[in-house]
């Protein structure tokens, strides 16, 4: 039986246990079991769990206690790859100072791009001792003289790999390279990429490593698998869409133009869609989460970069138009869905390229079901790896059969022929005792 882990067991400030009380956190995740005591002991983290962890809130929680209130000057800074994603953690930042009751006391900073440069400057009298933003435009006020960096004891950075897909891990550098050299760094991310670990092993010195895999609930999720067999992708969830009433579903597919595409396709089958992906103007990006709130579709069409870089609340359905690469995408995207308690569906087209992808994720414990849409209803179909255990069970007997034919101890002619004749023999006797 699992132990409970409860938040007073950690040496958290009293004022962030009532905090904890008034946002109703009854056991801290298990990202922030492993994240809240290495935080608070000063250590830089690399953290690696997928969106809906619990992550925010376990640097937030820490950095809150370690607040030397009476100091008027920059003292956590928390860096965001997107727009949206700095709002949302700016919004939980302020739920903390109001649950509080520090308003007066504790002042927090949101910088973004699409503000007025020169007007946040002129509005900042005094540093702010918390700050979020998304790094461009933090880094031109750093360039600017208008944000002093160096008081800065902690430096978060969240979605690294995000960061580093968008090409902004070049300005988190340029950051910490003006911050004190003793700054503890938080990094989290969904995936640990190659290409982070130059950074990583510049900027955290012997930093704690936690990596949670199982966090998400595999009981609240059903996993269902369609094969694609020779059909386009929109025909079939042209089909689906007959069949589920979602909330809101999540469409992913693997890239901007395969986005584009389906898009295209499902508005001119009549089906309420929107789209976001990495290649839309933040105007256009917020327009569509407006649309969202407004619940003016139940269908959205993303890619994994814009998926990791908003919080879309209410996602009954995620349907994966295309299979990820990796393991951790596909738990990223399904756990889209069934958040705070709620049930949800993951619905994935596949084909036999997905198969090594397919197989790691039933180890991990996820069990999916495999059904096709036939006139216009859910049927049930054998195993998606059927097949592949048929042809590994023929395989088998083939090589027990071959051990067991008798070598001949002068080769004749004809030999080989009489020899498959007699594994044929035997592996319909093994046949038959199974």
């Amino acid at each position: 039986m699992k132990q409970q882990h409860y938040f007073n067991e950690y040496n958290l400030s009293p004022w962030i246990h009532e905090i904890i009380d008034q946002l109703q956190f009854k056991h801290p995740t298990p990202i922030q079991q492993r994240v809240i005591p290495a935080i608070l002991r000063g250590e830089s983290v690399i953290g690696q769990s997928h969106t809906g962890s619990g992550k925010t809130h376990a640097f937030l929680l820490p950095l809150f206690s370690s607040l030397a209130l009476e100091k008027q000057e920059v003292q956590f800074v928390i860096t965001s790859p997107t727009r949206e994603l700095a709002r949302q953690i700016f919004d939980e930042v302020k739920k903390v100072i109001s649950f509080a009751g520090k308003e007066d006391e504790i002042k927090a900073k949101l910088f973004i791009g699409g503000t007025d440069k020169k007007r946040t400057i002129e509005k900042l009298r005094e540093q702010p001792q918390i700050i979020v933003a998304t790094p461009g435009r933090l880094l031109d006020l750093i360039k600017e003289g208008a944000i002093d960096l160096f008081s800065a004891r902690s430096f978060v950075v969240d979605e690294a790999d995000l960061m580093l897909d968008l090409g902004l891990i070049e300005e988190i550098d340029q950051m910490l390279v003006r911050a004190n050299p003793d700054i503890q760094v938080l990094v989290f991310s969904a995936t640990i990429p190659e290409r982070l670990q130059p950074f990583l092993k510049k900027y955290l010195h012997q930093p704690s490593f936690f990596h949670i895999k199982d966090q998400f609930a595999p009981e609240t999720i059903e996993h269902r698998l369609i094969p694609l067999r020779h059909r386009e992708p929109a025909e079939v969830i042209h089909h689906i869409t007959k069949l589920i009433n979602p909330y809101l579903a999540i469409i992913f597919t693997n890239g901007k133009a395969e986005a584009d595409q389906l898009f295209e396709s499902l508005q001119a089958q009549q089906i309420d869609v929107g789209l976001i992906h990495g290649g839309l103007a933040a105007r256009e990006r917020k327009r569509v989460l407006k649309d969202i709130q407004a619940l003016k579709f139940q269908y959205l069409v993303a890619t994994d970069l814009a998926a990791r870089g908003i919080d879309i609340k209410g996602v009954s359905h995620v349907i994966n138009a295309q299979l990820p690469k990796e393991e951790e995408f596909y738990i990223h995207r399904v756990g889209r869905t069934a958040r705070a308690g709620m049930e949800g569906t993951a619905i994935s087209l596949y084909t036999d390229q997905d198969y090594q992808l397919l197989n790691k994720l039933e180890e991990r414990g996820i069990a999916f079901t495999t059904y096709d849409i036939h006139q216009g209803e859910w049927k049930e179909l054998k195993s998606w790896n059927e097949r592949a255990k048929r042809k590994k069970q023929g395989h088998d007997l083939d090589q027990e059969a071959w051990r067991r034919v008798r070598k001949p101890a002068k080769i004749k002619p004809g030999y080989k022929k009489k020899m498959k004749r007699q594994q044929e023999r035997i592996k319909r006797q093994l046949k038959r005792k199974q």
